[in-house]
C-alpha cells in the first residue's frame, strides 16, 4: 500500500512534461508529445502514482498480444521520493496483477533501470534466466 495521500491511478492522461521529467531523472531521454500519445495509444493500460502535491512520481504501461506476452515499459519511481522502493513496489504489482487477471497465460517481460531491480527480483522476476538477456533497439529521431 501507498504511503497516506499518495494515489495510484489508472489508465488517466500523463502529461508529456511529467512523463519525460520522470523518464529523464531515470536515465532515459525524454520523448516528444507524439512519440509519447504513441506510446500510450499502443498499451493496453498503465498506471501512475502521484504524489500528495499532485506531483507524479511513479509510472508503468503495459503493452501485450493479448495471447502469450505481456511486457512492462517505462517502470520508473522518482528517485527524489522518499517512497522511491514502495512506489516501484507498488506500480510493479498492480501490473502484474492486472496481467495475471485479464491476461493469465501470458508470460511478462519487462524493461526496467537498474534502480528497480531489488524490487523486481521481491516480486519474482528473475533476471536474465538461465542468461537470456532481451535486446532493444533505439531508433533516432
Amino acid at each position: 500500500m501507498l504511503e497516506e495521500g499518495y494515489q495510484l491511478l489508472a489508465d488517466g492522461a500523463p502529461a508529456t512534461a511529467d512523463l519525460n521529467r520522470l523518464l529523464t531523472v531515470m536515465g532515459d531521454p525524454p520523448r516528444s508529445a507524439e512519440r509519447w500519445a504513441l506510446a500510450l495509444q499502443r498499451s493496453i493500460w498503465h498506471f501512475n502514482v502521484d504524489a500528495p502535491s499532485g506531483a507524479m512520481v511513479g509510472f508503468v504501461r503495459v503493452t501485450s498480444d493479448l495471447a502469450l506476452n505481456a511486457h512492462l515499459w517505462d517502470l520508473a519511481a522518482d528517485p527524489g521520493d522518499p517512497w522511491e522502493p514502495l512506489i516501484l513496489s507498488v506500480l510493479v504489482h498492480a501490473a502484474l496483477t492486472r496481467v495475471r487477471r485479464e491476461l493469465g497465460g501470458c508470460s511478462i517481460s519487462l524493461s526496467a533501470p537498474p534502480r528497480a531491480l531489488a524490487t523486481l527480483k521481491q516480486q519474482g522476476f528473475a533476471v536474465d534466466p538461465g542468461g537470456i538477456r532481451a535486446m532493444g533497439l533505439r531508433l533516432k529521431p
